[in-house]
């Protein structure tokens, strides 16, 4: 009995020192739904024999091959990577985040396979049946077993860490990709923000040492064969969590990385492909694709910013061939690139909620260094039918942002000071000047009604105000500079009309009476004489219900009492010199040159 016992528990001992080997998946893709997971299960299935699936601890369906020995897998998965079979970024899973088997189809709820199937070892013991002695039963044999077997299974010891030298002498083996993988997954974490070369240099091994301290281990510089493989599992569990995938939008001629777990395809509506919110996530994305030139690139770059996606504040750079648009508000936040090539203007927007900024900021990195313009074409602006005036403005199937009202202004200095009506900066949270130029309110004369702003940029205006007070004499023709119709058209329109009178109708002498029909836009706007000179700005029309003037009366604060309120200030205001009046169509450059939009927003 005595050696029944001995040989039963070599069997077993035999058995379970198969069966413990290590053993470890190639993962090649991970799946959001057990739907999608079993559908690219089957699509490899078809190439590969040796397709496993499993449910991760994430939530999310893993697609493997194997399982292998490490060494086999190591060999397995540069021979595939190699030959392009499987995508670049799989990497080699010791299943410790597997839950239940998916596939093959019919293995729900089992446990991963076992890396060796055992065959029988009749020849090992061919004496055990003789050691039996007859009368011995079977309960005589089998209670004994069962404190052997226990002793024989202890829980196996962790594999002592790689030294330094050790984990160097592995790192050695590493090809280029998997340098460049590691590079790839210590700067999604954000320890490393240098150029994905797969050179290990001092760079690379600070954030290597980082990431080691972070987790808990000494920060060697090196990272050892457990390091390299928990960190590279790290990396593809949160591209799977995000669902990362390099998006071909062959309408668009746009290559990049979309995180399509949190979005989906929505609608084309040229010239933009919109990805909206996948399962409440409140994340989006808009590639922006068009034929054009620089002029279509500055037009897109004004626009987008007055949509509700692109929050009023935030860093805005235009560039000579690109440009980029960030805006943030409490509850919103954007992102927007795009570029100019080759008679084609590509780009995209991301979307998000700031309470989102870690994860958010990982995407924008993923999608920044992927972004790639694919082949000659933009989007086809008949792609989708639309009318005329939904395409007016680059803005179809967005909600625009609008100003709460515009009116004119014009320059006062070189500096770029605007002088505007008290209307256009009243109860306003932010004021700008021709759209998206920031300005700050120096001072609001409500007496007079003018207000002067300065732009937070440094501007250099082509033309400003050249003051002229004396020698005017009423029934002279004037023209007013303004943006009539507010913010609908890209530049000012000129009305013309007469000098009245030198005074207001109660025989005030800081203001001029005008013959002009004039809109509310133009409030704000220069009065020139024929020879350019600047008489005065003109007023809102007055709101007093009790008394109603003829349409075409205006007035306009004088010269004078506009140079005297400028000089309080330190605005050193210039005087007309006398010359000849101007052709209509030089005094129309000379208008537009000095005359800017001024617009009121919350």
């Amino acid at each position: 009995m005595r050696h029944a016992i001995i040989a039963l528990g070599l069997l077993t001992a035999l058995f379970f020192g198969s069966s413990a080997q290590a053993q470890v998946w190639v993962q090649i893709e991970a799946q959001p739904t057990l739907f999608e997971g079993e559908e690219r299960a089957r699509a490899y299935a078809a190439a590969f024999p040796d397709v496993a699936g499993f449910q991760m601890s994430s939530g999310w369906y893993a697609i493997t091959l194997g399982p292998y020995a490490p060494d086999s897998a190591a060999l397995r998965l540069n021979e595939l990577r190699a030959e392009r079979l499987i995508p670049s970024d799989s990497y080699i899973n010791d299943g410790s985040n597997y839950r239940q088997a998916f596939w093959p189809v019919g293995t729900l709820g089992a446990p991963p396979p076992p890396l060796v199937e055992v065959e029988p070892l009749p020849d090992l013991l061919p004496e055990v049946p003789d050691l039996l002695p007859e009368a011995v039963t079977p309960d005589l044999v089998a209670e004994p077993l069962s404190e052997p077997v226990t002793e024989i299974l202890p829980e196996p010891a962790p594999a002592p860490e790689e030294t330094a030298s050790e984990a160097r002498r592995s790192e050695q083996t590493l090809s280029r990709d998997d340098r460049m993988a590691l590079q790839t997954a210590l700067k999604w974490f954000g320890f490393y923000t240098s150029a994905i070369d797969g050179a290990f240099g001092p760079g690379t091994r600070n954030s290597m040492a980082a990431w080691q301290e972070a987790n808990a281990d000494d920060p060697t510089g090196i990272l050892t064969t457990r390091q390299r493989t928990t960190l590279r599992a790290g990396y593809a569990e949160a591209q799977a969590e995000l669902g990362l995938q390099t998006v071909t939008e062959a309408e668009a001629g746009i290559a990049i990385t979309l995180p399509m777990a949190l979005v989906r395809f929505d609608h084309y509506e040229p010239p933009f492909v919109h990805f909206a919110s996948k399962g409440g996530s409140g994340v989006s994305v808009i590639l922006l694709s068009q034929p054009g030139d620089q002029g279509t690139l500055y037009g897109l770059y004004d626009m987008l910013q007055t949509l509700e996606v692109v929050p009023l504040d935030g860093t805005r750079e235009r560039r000579e061939q690109s440009f980029t648009i960030e805006g943030r508000s409490a509850d919103l936040a954007s992102y927007t690139y795009a570029e100019l090539s080759r008679g084609l203007v590509k780009g995209y927007m991301l979307v998000w909620n700031p309470q989102d900024d870690d994860r958010m900021a990982r995407v924008l990195t993923a999608m920044q260094t992927s972004f790639e313009p694919v082949g000659n074409r933009a989007l086809d602006p008949g792609l989708v039918p639309m009318p005329d005036e939904a395409r007016q403005g680059l803005l179809a199937g967005l909600e625009v942002r609008r100003p709460k009202l515009s009116r004119s202004g014009f320059f006062v200095d070189a500096a770029g000071a605007v002088l505007t009506t008290t209307e256009a900066v009243n109860n306003c949270s932010r004021v700008t000047i021709d759209r998206d130029l920031d300005a700050d309110v120096v001072f609001a004369d409500a007496a007079l009604g003018i207000a002067l702003v300065k732009p937070r940029a440094a501007l250099s205006p082509r033309a400003f105000a050249a003051f002229k007070s004396a020698g005017l004499r009423p029934g002279s023709e004037i023209a007013v500079a303004g943006y009539s119709y507010e913010d609908a058209l890209p530049a000012p329109t000129l009305t013309f009309g007469a000098l009245e009178d030198t005074q207001g109708l109660d025989g005030d002498p800081g203001l001029h009476r005008l013959s002009l029909m004039a809109l509310p836009g133009d409030a704000g706007g220069p009065v020139f004489n024929g020879a350019g000179a600047v008489l005065g700005m003109l007023l809102p029309k007055a709101r007093d219900g009790a008394r109603q003037l003829p349409a075409e009366v205006s007035f306009a604060v004088t010269a004078d009492a506009i140079t005297s309120r400028l000089a309080q200030d330190g605005t050193a205001p210039r005087g007309a010199t006398p010359q000849g009046a101007l052709a209509p169509e030089d005094l129309t450059q000379l208008a537009e040159s000095m005359t800017v939009l001024v617009s009121c927003w919350n």
